[in-house]
């Protein structure tokens, strides 16, 4: 585990985010240096897929990989389908809720040995999770080596037409905060520009409930960077 890894591990296993999956609620944000808030939506996360949702699962092919799966709300809808999915978390709490909810989870980061890697149908980055470690081409990267060559990666960009990596907090709102660690927002251009550069295509563009999401299919002939 890199040590940029590791770091942002003890950030989601501690405090704040444990704290909101334990009640399913917030408030919770991501805090940046300046004291930018992000609002993380807890509320929607701990509840049933909704619309926007229910378009992801309803694109989702063969085995699933859902990254950051948060409270198992898709890895156990799923499940409750008969689909097979696994769901991967740093959050301990978080595993610990989807397994409750009857889904598959495992306490590991993406960037960790994962099971079945380079056999997987369809991965999951939804709520945010594009920015998981704070380089979105380093992370569809790693992701070109997880899916198959056949398969394809959902994920949901920023609903701003943004480009950032940055270093943020979790934050309550109520004076308590997690350490620091690498994130990252992208919007539709830079997700798709940052996909291109990894060897994904876009083969899909869909917005529903003031969300907007991307399909990514490897580029044929193209071998993702180690």
């Amino acid at each position: 585990m890199t040590t940029t890894t590791a770091t942002t591990t003890t950030a989601w296993r501690a405090g704040p985010y444990d704290c909101a999956l334990r009640t399913g609620r917030g408030p919770l944000f991501l805090r940046r240096h300046d004291g930018w808030l992000l609002p993380l939506e807890i509320e929607r996360w701990c509840m049933a897929p909704d619309s926007a949702d229910r378009s992801v699962l309803d694109r989702c092919l063969g085995t699933v990989l859902d990254i950051g799966c948060g409270p198992g709300r898709l890895v156990s809808a799923l499940a409750a389908e008969g689909r097979r999915a696994l769901g991967i978390d740093i959050s301990p709490e978080a595993v610990a809720r989807t397994l409750r909810l009857g889904g598959s989870a495992l306490c590991r980061s993406v960037f960790e040995p994962l099971p079945a890697e380079g056999r997987w149908d369809t991965a999951l980055l939804i709520d945010g999770n594009v920015g998981i470690g704070g380089d979105p081409a380093a992370l569809l990267c790693r992701l070109r080596q997880v899916v198959s060559s056949s398969g394809r990666l959902l994920a949901e960009c920023a609903p701003v037409d943004v480009d950032e990596c940055c270093e943020v907090r979790v934050d309550d709102g109520r004076g308590g905060r997690g350490a620091p660690f690498p994130w990252a927002r992208v919007g539709t251009r830079a997700l798709s520009a940052h996909a291109r550069s990894a060897g994904w295509r876009v083969s899909e563009r869909w917005s529903l409930e003031g969300r907007t999401f991307l399909s990514l299919v490897p580029q044929s002939s193209v071998v993702a960077r180690p």
